[in-house]
């Protein structure tokens, strides 16, 4: 099980956290190159007439990355629009933190205990 990048997404006019989600891992997810690129290498050992078919699977698969990328959320933002939109997030963790302490020191959600 793997997780999910997290990312920041920009809905009508705001700026929003997207957790991380726990998922599946799939072997399409993978993009590990090192295992095409050693079955490349070994057709060559052999003087194999398959490194053709390696190197096509290679391409594919460097062809499937580049199009997870370029679908990667986020992707168009610059780094100082993503550095603007996590100084942004930062600072509405720290107001809303410092509101909830605010609101623990009332002592409006003392719960007695039951015996």
């Amino acid at each position: 099980m793997t997780l999910d990048v997290q990312y920041l997404r920009r809905e009508a006019g705001s700026v929003m956290a997207v957790q991380a989600q726990p998922k599946q891992e799939k072997e399409s997810d993978d993009c590990s190159l090192l295992p095409l690129v050693h079955d490349i290498i070994k057709c060559m050992d052999k003087d194999s007439q398959d490194v053709h078919q390696e190197l096509a699977k290679l391409k594919a698969k460097i062809q499937e990355a580049r199009e997870q990328i370029s679908n990667m959320p986020g992707i168009d933002s610059s780094p100082l629009e993503q550095q603007q939109q996590l100084d942004t997030l930062r600072e509405q963790v720290r107001t809303k933190n410092q509101l909830l302490q605010k609101y623990k020191t009332l002592c409006m959600f003392d719960v007695p205990k039951a015996s």
